[in-house]
């Protein structure tokens, strides 16, 4: 779905909502990790980092792609907040 879809407020076909629902699935399927296990996974990453940085909890998203048929990768995507520089 394009940006300007998106502006317009146009959803995505429906053929294209499941053939993204079963991609995740197979995904979860192929690297035996179940939904429980990410968001515990997702929790424990936000406050490992939270003791570091300051980050928008809620906008934290994590998943798995899969670049290959061999090959896995989790990805996080953290926002941080904007805080003023420390002086070193």
């Amino acid at each position: 779905m394009n940006f300007f879809s998106r502006l317009a407020g146009r959803q995505p076909p429906s053929k294209q909502v499941a053939k993204d629902r079963l991609k995740l699935v197979l995904i979860h399927d192929r690297t035996d990790i179940s939904p429980a296990v990410m968001e515990q996974l997702k929790d424990e990453i936000i406050a490992v980092i939270s003791k570091h940085m300051d980050i928008d909890r809620d906008g934290v998203k994590i998943k798995i792609s899969d670049e290959s048929a061999t090959e896995s990768r989790l990805v996080a995507d953290i926002p941080l907040l904007k805080t003023p520089r420390r002086r070193r």
